[in-house]
């Protein structure tokens, strides 16, 4: 009897790292679509997915720690280092000019253009308070 109880919590514990796994994947792609589109935080999706990858494959999760081009977002998390002045710029401007495009040439209604502004001065704030890390 032991032996099936056993049998069983390995079926789903392979199941379970699958579905992490997955969804650590799915969590990667929308942060990496966080870079570019301007309202979709990157960060967040990619500690998500730092946290499926912690439970579904140790490979996964030091893949997306090194990462040359993301890694840096799940490490500052993780290290609780902050961010240095020069990437608190580089996200401010791509943010403002991200932003004063998509209020320019896609909002037709002065009341979203409003909210951008609105969106851009928070996210700047919030920017702005996360500890300064050094070079």
């Amino acid at each position: 009897m032991d032996s099936n109880i056993d049998t069983t919590q390995i079926k789903q514990n392979r199941t379970s790292r699958f579905w992490y796994l997955i969804f650590g994947c799915i969590f990667v792609g929308i942060g990496v679509l966080g870079i570019f589109l301007p309202l979709l935080p990157t960060a967040i999706f990619l500690i998500m997915a730092s946290a499926c990858f912690m439970k579904s494959s140790p490979k996964a999760a030091a893949w997306l720690k090194n990462n040359r081009w993301i890694g840096g977002y799940v490490r500052n998390h993780i290290d609780k280092t902050g961010l240095t002045i020069t990437s608190k710029v580089t996200h401010i401007v791509i943010l403002w000019v991200s932003i004063g495009l998509s209020a320019y040439f896609v909002a037709e209604n002065n009341v979203i253009r409003i909210l951008l502004l609105v969106i851009a001065i928070a996210v700047s704030i919030h920017l702005i308070m996360i500890k300064t890390a050094k070079q």
